[in-house]
This record gives C-alpha cells, sequence and structure tokens, in this order.
C-alpha cells in the first residue's frame, strides 16, 4: 500500500551520502533524482525513501511521532544497519533487541534528526 516515504532536508549533498551509504546495506539504489529530491529503492515497483528540499522554499523540520521503518529479513541485519547509522553520524534511539512477539527492532536517529527504525519479524 504505501508507494513511498519522504523526508526533508536542508542539506541534500550530506542527506544523499548519508543515505548512499546506508541504504547500501540494503540494496537500495538511486532510482530518481533531481536538484530538490533522491529516491532510494530495490525497484520503482517496490516501496521507496525519498530526501526531499520542502516544495515551498520553507526550512525541512522533523516531525514529532513520524518515523519511517526498514524491514530486513534477519536480526543480523537490524545490528549491522543500526550501526551504520550511527557510525554515519546518526543518533541511537534504541539499540537493536526484540521488543516481543519476534518483533527486533533498533531506533535511531538520521543526521537531520528523523526518527527511522529497522526490524525484522520471526
Amino acid at each position: 500500500m504505501i508507494g513511498y516515504v519522504t523526508l526533508g532536508t536542508n542539506d541534500l549533498p550530506r542527506a544523499a551520502a548519508y543515505y548512499d551509504a546506508l541504504l547500501d546495506e540494503l540494496g537500495a539504489k538511486r532510482l530518481m533524482e533531481t536538484e530538490r529530491y533522491i529516491f532510494w529503492g530495490v525497484s520503482m515497483q517496490q516501496p521507496s525513501l525519498c530526501v526531499i528540499k520542502p516544495f515551498d522554499g520553507e526550512p525541512a523540520a522533523i516531525g514529532n511521532g513520524n518515523m519511517v521503518a526498514l524491514v530486513v529479513d534477519a536480526r543480523d541485519k537490524v545490528d549491522r544497519l543500526h550501526a551504520k547509522a550511527l557510525a554515519l553520524g546518526g543518533s541511537d534511539e534504541g539499540a537493536p533487541g526484540d521488543r516481543g512477539g519476534g518483533f527486533y527492532t533498533g531506533y535511531f536517529r538520521d543526521i537531520e534528526g528523523h526518527k527511522l527504525n529497522v526490524f525484522c519479524t520471526g
């Protein structure tokens, strides 16, 4: 049902470097880009992530309560992607671990403060 998620940025080149390195861990590549935005994903037929300079020209701001969840197929990938997000300059919002019912996740904020998590089930 979800086609793509967008996150605002005030520094597209910096955000591009962060997400190029982070999303490479998931096999995602740039699918589309202009001077205002970049889309990453594994194909145009699957959900993607976009970083964008706001259309209205106002500064981008993080949302309180907003979060993007990235799904992977194994706990070691959760651990690896969470660690990579922090190594690239993100901040920890909850170390990887089992949150109950086989839901294994780690939370972080990107370099602009957007909250994301990476998770697997089972």
